[in-house]
């Protein structure tokens, strides 16, 4: 049995209960960062097995955790922040699991993407997840084809590429689309920061940014369709 266990992607308390009853009952934890898992489970004071579970390990070790749960091991994946799987490792375990008859069981939880285009003020009932853009190979293509995207935009970005990713799509996407910028999540300096693509590239070039970023866009408007926006503040 494979779990797919949602953690806190800033406040700790926002773990579920669930998922604290199953990081106790499994046989073994694959952590992103065992580091990082550690520190959450001896907040709950929990006690168990951890094996590095990552981009850079996920293809070498995937049939042998495979075997280990064919055996009848029980087993959850926990990234650093969020739902495994959402621009973090899983899918690969996962596909391999579905195609050798293993249940693979996904706890509701935390996902940045959710509550930030909540907030925005953007449209919500359309609307499509990119993750990272390309940093290099690909980049404009991808910017080209969002450009003319009608629903919702969904993106995450580090915040050392943040002004340079909101000048890039002030290019493509114009002056005036308007978008938000969502950054600490759940987190004592959370901020949530509505306006245009120029203006929020001139607001976080002067600011600088910290913490890990979730930008929401809106789509591209159809001819003779005028959508309302929150007003722009914090």
């Amino acid at each position: 049995m494979l779990y797919l266990v949602p953690t806190p992607i800033g406040n700790l308390k926002d773990i579920t209960l669930r998922a604290l009853e199953v990081l106790k009952e499994v046989d073994l934890i694959l952590a992103e960062d065992t580091r990082t898992t550690s520190h959450l489970l001896n907040h709950y004071q929990i006690q168990k097995s951890l094996t590095p579970y990552h981009q850079h390990n996920e293809h070498k070790i995937v049939q042998h955790l495979v075997s280990q749960l064919q055996e009848g091991r029980t087993m959850a994946v926990v990234t650093d922040a969020g739902t495994p799987g959402i621009s973090d490792p899983a899918f690969l375990l996962v596909r391999e699991c579905v195609r050798h008859g293993i249940k693979v069981e996904c706890l509701p939880g935390a996902t940045a993407f959710v509550p930030a285009l909540v907030n925005s003020g953007i449209p919500t009932n359309r609307f499509v997840f990119e993750g990272f853009l390309p940093p290099k190979k690909g980049r404009q293509t991808m910017l080209k084809q969002l450009a003319q995207e009608e629903r919702t935009i969904v993106l995450y970005e580090s915040p050392m590429r943040l002004v340079r990713t909101l000048g890039d799509l002030r290019e493509f996407f114009g002056d005036d689309r308007q978008a938000s910028v969502s950054r600490e999540l759940t987190k004592m300096f959370e901020e949530n920061k509505r306006g245009t693509l120029a203006e929020l590239e001139i607001y976080f070039t002067e600011k600088g940014v910290k913490g890990e970023i979730v930008l929401i866009i809106a789509g591209a408007e159809k001819p003779g369709r005028k959508t309302e926006y929150l007003d722009n503040e914090n």
